[in-house]
């Protein structure tokens, strides 16, 4: 069925970003039938009767391979909360082994369980009956179950099926005869009071009554398979899709799927039925291998008009801008130096202005070194997290197929990596010329973490009053505690010990005890312009990425484009680093020699522009509505501002100590 449905069109693929994502190892899962197959991802094969095999999964004398179907949560563009299957009054499984979620699947609202939905390989079904609902208006628990239904078709919630580890994809044409495949399908849709079809409503033309409900209450599911080339191994699942239908059985116990759609009145009062149905149907397919199963759908997804070319324009631009700038600073570098190396008498130093000036001052600590060490630990753990994550991303180990792991992988680096977040504390505040060295490592322990779990259970409890299975149960809130105090806090203080045990950083040059004044600073030398100016860079190298990166947080699309988010990732640190060394020297020839919590908030306030990014992306680009979801959506929001300050604030940071250091310890101090 073609039918013209509010999505945008997917971008023309160009090959040069393919080979890009190619080389970095950008793959979403294994690839092709020689490669490795990830932990937990080991194909499955299923058999016909005929050929009966140990090696197929859940063949016994005398039985066919079962197919099953699980149904996860089902969630809404235009709201931020999730529910469980279990929440709505669908057909149940009457038993069934609910899977293991992992910490990842559990954070980011996952729940999958067993369906009634259960199918044999290579037996078709046609029009089979699963069960039926029946509501009575009068009823106050019916009613409730109904409104609960109408709402959720209002706010266009979807299902999302998975056979075999994968979605279960409706396909439909979309604009410039694209074929978009969604891994999730709508309970149902509304026809206003003023004959406006929404959502779905659009696929057919029955749908016509004005402030109706249509129930998407048949599914047409066609598998297809392709048979393991090793002889009598059986057939490996490539792909699922269904068509979601409406009907409105005229003989329940017997129903043929056929007559008018299954419509709800939104004035309906007395007895409604409401039937599930189902047809199943299997087709070979040579063409594609378990390996590259997952291709369709991420060749689909659905992206904005921007094309491909215009982000590797984007990165070339950034790259340019980066040699300018390192070639600028080496040559005029380069010369300073040569210059004060050869002054002679004192006479040629008192006429020479500039960076050198202030050699006796630029390592005098700054005020508050305490909450900078404490923001440098905590940013060098996220840095480290970050850029571990990315790389087994890279590999493939985090692919959307392998559900929750680029989370659990995130939580688990985080933890692990305490002892770096307190060594890197402790060393900078004991630089800084600080005592109180129990102060410090409570401090990183907590504060920054704090603040981020704080925001996160405030967030957690809006959940809970709202019954979403985004909220997370008290046990697992219970076991991320015991993560923090247990593995994470103990690591942070054996970091900070060796830390603080090593000796102070060695400076190249001694600092005065008497401060030297700055003189009157130039507008554009002034601290707050050169923050401000110094986040434009970073974010004009990453906002496209952050695009189809809060898509597919808010819009649930699949994110997979690992290896291209890799180089990004390393094009923002070096953009991050140039800008700030070069406002840095800017500052340093201006003779302000306060360059620590500049150079931290200078990268830093790229977060601020991710934030203004982030509020015109939900005014926008989003449908949100509700007072709740609007609240989780910023406060969420802010969590992930939050880590981005402290990730970026640490790159300028350590890329200005660096340079600084570098540039003092070439030049000759009398």
């Amino acid at each position: 069925m073609s039918a013209r449905l509010p999505v945008l069109s997917p971008p023309r693929w160009p090959r040069l970003l393919l080979l890009s994502l190619l080389l970095l190892g950008a793959a979403p899962g294994p690839r092709r039938s020689g490669a490795f197959y990830l932990p937990g991802l080991a194909p499955v094969n299923f058999c016909d009767e005929e050929k009966k095999s140990d090696e197929c999964k859940g063949f016994g004398e005398g039985t066919q391979a079962e197919i099953e179907l699980f149904v996860n949560r089902l969630d809404s563009v235009e709201s931020v909360l999730p529910y469980e299957y279990t929440a709505f009054d669908f057909c149940q499984a009457s038993e069934g082994k609910r899977p293991s979620e992992n910490l990842g699947q559990v954070l980011f609202g996952e729940r999958i369980e067993p369906s009634p939905y259960k199918f044999t390989f290579n037996k078709e079904e046609t029009c089979k009956l699963v069960c039926t609902k029946t509501y009575h208006t009068e009823k106050a628990e019916d009613k409730q179950k109904l409104e609960f239904l109408k709402k959720s078709m209002l706010l266009n919630y979807q299902h999302h099926w998975i056979v075999d580890n994968m979605p279960v994809t409706w396909c439909y044409d979309v604009e410039d005869g694209q074929r978009f495949c969604n891994p999730g399908f709508p309970i149902g849709c509304y026809i206003t009071d003023k004959g406006h079809a929404k959502d779905a409503c659009v696929i057919n033309s029955e749908f016509h009554e004005r402030d109706t409900f249509y129930v998407f209450n048949h599914v047409d599911i066609k598998i297809y398979y392709h048979v393991v080339e090793t002889g009598s191994m059986g057939a490996r699942l490539v792909a699922a899709k269904l068509e979601p239908k409406s009907f409105k059985h005229t003989h329940i116990d017997k129903p043929d799927c056929s007559g008018p759609p299954m419509d709800i009145s939104n004035k309906a009062s007395g007895e409604i039925k409401i039937a599930y149905t189902y047809s199943v149907s299997f087709k070979e397919d040579d063409k594609i291998r378990w390996a590259s199963r997952w291709d369709y759908i991420l060749e689909s997804m659905p992206h904005t008009h921007i094309q491909w070319f215009s982000i590797m324009n984007s990165l070339v631009i950034v790259l340019f801008l980066s040699g300018m700038v390192a070639m600028i600073m080496l040559r005029t570098l380069h010369k300073d130096i040569a210059r004060y190396n050869q002054m002679d008498s004192t006479e040629d130093a008192q006429e020479e202005f500039g960076w050198k000036l202030v050699h006796g001052d630029i390592f005098r600590p700054p005020r508050k070194g305490m909450l900078l060490s404490v923001f440098l630990g905590s940013g060098t753990q996220i840095l480290i997290m970050t850029f571990v994550t990315l790389f087994f991303a890279c590999l493939g180990f985090l692919s959307p197929a392998n559900r929750g792991a680029l989370m659990t992988c995130a939580v688990v680096l985080w933890v692990l990596l305490g002892t770096p977040a307190g060594y890197v504390a402790a060393r900078f505040y004991k630089s800084f010329g600080g005592e109180k060295w129990k102060t410090n490592v409570l401090l990183t322990s907590f504060l920054c973490p704090g603040i981020v779990f704080a925001d996160f259970f405030i967030m957690n409890l809006i959940l809970w009053g709202e019954g979403s299975s985004a909220a997370i149960p008290f046990g697992t809130l219970v076991a991320i505690l015991a993560l923090w105090f247990c593995i994470s806090v103990p690591l942070t203080f054996i970091g900070a010990y060796f830390g603080f045990k090593k000796n102070a950083i060695e400076h190249p040059v001694r600092t005065n005890q008497i401060p030297r004044q700055i003189p009157e600073q130039s507008f554009y030398t002034k601290p707050l312009p050169g923050i401000v100016m110094g986040g434009i860079l970073p974010f004009g190298c990453i906002f496209i990425q952050l695009f189809f990166i809060l898509n597919s947080i808010w819009s649930h699309q699949m994110y997979y484009m690992f290896g291209f988010l890799f180089l990004v990732f390393i094009i923002l640190v070096i953009t991050c680093s140039e800008a700030t060394i070069l406002l840095c020297y800017f500052h340093l020839c201006a003779e302000d020699y306060h360059w620590q919590w500049r150079s931290f908030l200078t990268s830093g306030f790229t977060a601020v522009y991710f934030l203004i990014y982030a509020i015109h992306y939900f005014f926008s680009k989003l449908q949100i509505t509700g007072t709740a979801s609007t609240i989780l959506y910023f406060g969420y929001t802010m969590i992930m501002v939050l880590i981005f300050f402290l990730f970026t604030g640490t790159i300028g940071f350590f890329a200005c100590f660096w340079f600084v250091t570098k540039i003092y310890s070439v030049v000759k101090v009398d």
